[in-house]
């Protein structure tokens, strides 16, 4: 097999340089004296203030929830525990205490009843470890729990407040 030799390239020259426009009045511009944005907005410039809805504007106070959103929000503070434990009557008071006295009442029942149950459950669990299984008999009171549960949204679905019967009241 044959190379064949290339030929060496001749390093390219640049171009001339690109022409600047000459001062003075171009086309388009306005003429000297008069500001290029008469009658329109001006551009906004960095670090000043711009006008319009800012992000950390005002505080503007949220409407009441209506009877049947404020019913719904108590339900979903009471069945929730079933999917997100207590995440979720934790997130609807905070979300809508200031909107609703009954959702908050609701919410934070359905908030200190799931706290006191993972305490039970944990009691429990340590009481049927110590007792190898015997105490095992206790879990019983995941029924109870999820009964009173369903009571509570139940009544909630009726407009009616729910006082669980066995609660330890962390948050008033």
């Amino acid at each position: 097999m044959s190379e064949i030799p290339q030929e060496p390239q001749p390093p390219q020259q640049p171009g001339p340089p690109p022409q600047q426009p000459p001062p003075g009045p171009a086309y388009g511009s306005p003429p000297p004296g008069q500001s290029p944005y008469q009658g329109q907005p001006q551009p906004p410039h960095p670090g000043q203030p711009q006008p319009g809805p800012a992000y950390g504007g005002p505080y503007q106070p949220q409407p009441p929830l209506s009877p049947s959103d404020e019913r719904m929000w108590a339900i979903f503070a009471q069945v929730g525990p079933f999917v997100l434990g207590f995440i979720a009557p934790l997130v609807i008071w905070l979300v809508f205490r200031e909107r609703s006295r009954f959702v908050d009442q609701e919410a934070k029942e359905a908030l200190n009843f799931q706290i006191t149950a993972v305490i039970a459950y944990v009691a429990i669990t340590i009481l049927a470890f110590i007792t190898v299984g015997i105490g095992a008999i206790l879990y019983l009171a995941f029924v109870a729990a999820i009964v009173f549960m369903i009571l509570a949204a139940v009544a909630n679905g009726k407009g009616e407040p729910y006082r669980y019967p066995v609660n330890i009241r962390f948050i008033k």
